[in-house]
């Protein structure tokens, strides 16, 4: 049943972004959490899924401090294209954080993706995200590692923020800031009964 709606709705997204390379969530539609970053990257366009590329090792590195294996889990992103802009130093294209307007033009996708898997606990992976969720301004530097709630087509959702993996590699400080939310969120899962 979730497989199938779930195809339905990657149908839709696919049939109104046929210009983009989509990348679609990925995991156990079963899981009781879901992991939501912001896009995809130039690794995850060519392999069709998310998080492989440089933040994909460390958000391993997350799952494995968790104990939990990346198959269990599902993971998605809030935009399912590649933001761009060109290098003024390369003139090649990089990443780039999206737009609100590219968040708003997904963030219904994302809440029907949600309600399809329906997890107990959805972990945010950085601000865009976060910001998709809460619909405002509200700013990881002030919820990161607190168990939050926000509510998705009348549904309440235990929302857990995080820094962005790929946080880590710009910021080296934030390391052990991300672990302890790390042990925190462990800790709140346990205490939920979630066997992941």
């Amino acid at each position: 049943m979730k497989n199938e709606e779930l195809l339905k709705l990657n149908n839709k997204i696919l049939n109104a972004y046929k210009d983009k390379d989509i990348v679609l969530g990925n995991g156990n539609v079963d899981s009781p959490i879901i992991l939501i970053g912001e896009a995809p990257g130039a690794k995850e366009v060519e392999q069709k899924k998310p998080f492989v590329g440089q933040a994909g090792k460390y958000l391993n590195e997350f799952l494995t401090t968790l104990e939990i294996k990346r198959e269990k889990v599902y993971i998605t992103n809030i935009v399912k294209y590649r933001p761009t802009k060109e290098s003024a130093k390369t003139g090649r294209l990089v990443n780039r954080p999206p737009t609100e307007k590219e968040i708003e033009k997904f963030v219904d996708f994302l809440f029907a993706e949600i309600c399809i898997i329906d997890p107990e606990v959805l972990v945010t992976l950085g601000n865009t995200p976060l910001k998709g969720i809460f619909q405002n301004d509200v700013k990881i530097g002030d919820v990161h590692g607190e168990m939050l709630q926000a509510e998705i087509d009348r549904k309440p959702y235990k929302v857990f923020p995080l820094y962005h993996p790929a946080a880590i590699l710009y910021k080296r400080d934030l390391k052990d800031t991300y672990l302890k939310d790390l042990h925190i969120l462990k800790g709140i899962l346990s205490e939920m009964g979630v066997n992941i």
